[in-house]
């Protein structure tokens, strides 16, 4: 294990025993590595929102005399990474020029680093807890409810196994009331986390459901209820977060549980289209010639 491997896995192992400021700092270092070593300590802790005290007060909490300590390991991790400056001078940039090739090469880099190892290790778990399950009850609030709403959207052409909850007045949770141990809540929330998501999750995990998390860290609140975690990245050269690669997450789920039984799916499919076909839902992709 890397020194910088080490660090990570030291601060995900005392996280929810941190003040909420040195979470803060912590969750900003845990998403952000390439900035401790390429930024000032003043800096990193106005991009993270905390005072620069606080970075001391997080080095010390972690065991180390101070910033600098973590700083150094930073450093010799970042040596050991091809793309790290690169990454850096992507965020780094603040003119429009070139915006919408920062921001396609950014995703191209996310997805594909859902294609390493880990990550597919975590997909096939994933998919394999969901494959078992009775009903799968979907989950995704404020931003995240377009995820939610596409892997339910999909799983409905395969069959009946999926229910989204996104109840009007207030109903969300109304979904629940008839899940129990053999369901699974497949939920996806993003930082800032939406406190009826988590609550919901809960909820989940208290009534015996197993539960799946689409998330962006290994310290968002959903890592301490769920089975299975798959983590995808949010980050994004403009304002706004993206959930592009947590929507390739959907597709890909979708498509390793159509694939479990493809015969099944094919028939499903199948119907789907002779069902929209009689409603004319959509028009001819090649004018009919008169």
């Amino acid at each position: 294990m890397s020194q910088g491997d080490a660090l990570r896995d030291r601060i995900i192992g005392t996280f929810e025993s941190m003040p909420p400021q040195l979470q803060q700092a912590a969750r900003h270092i845990l998403e952000h590595p390439d900035e401790v070593a390429l930024v000032s300590m003043r800096e990193l802790a106005r991009n993270a929102g905390v005072q620069p005290s606080t970075m001391t007060r997080l080095a010390k909490f972690l065991g180390f005399a101070g910033y600098e300590d973590i700083r150094a390991h930073h450093a010799q991790a970042i040596r050991l990474r091809v793309d790290g400056f690169a990454a850096q001078q992507e965020r780094a940039s603040t003119s429009d020029e070139g915006l919408a090739q920062q921001m396609l090469h950014s995703l191209s880099l996310q997805i594909a680093r859902l294609g390493e190892p880990a990550s597919i290790a975590r997909l096939e778990a994933a998919a394999e807890r969901l494959a078992r399950a009775r009903r799968i009850y979907v989950l995704g609030l404020r931003s995240c409810h377009l995820v939610a709403w596409h892997f339910h959207y999909v799983m409905t052409l395969l069959g009946e196994r999926t229910e989204h909850l996104d109840g009007p007045a207030g109903t969300v949770g109304d979904g629940l009331m008839r899940a129990g141990a053999q369901d699974v809540l497949l939920a996806i929330s993003i930082n800032p986390y939406a406190r009826h998501s988590l609550e919901l999750a809960q909820l989940a995990r208290e009534k015996g459901m197993g539960v799946v998390a689409i998330t962006d860290s290994e310290v968002s609140p959903l890592n301490g209820v769920a089975d299975e975690v798959i983590l995808c990245a949010t980050e994004s050269p403009t304002f706004f977060h993206t959930l592009a690669p947590a929507l390739a997450v959907s597709e890909v789920l979708c498509g390793l549980l159509a694939n479990r039984d493809r015969a099944a799916a094919l028939e499903a499919l199948q119907k789907a289209d002779r069902h929209l076909l009689a409603l004319n839902t959509y028009s001819s992709a090649i004018p009919r010639r008169q």
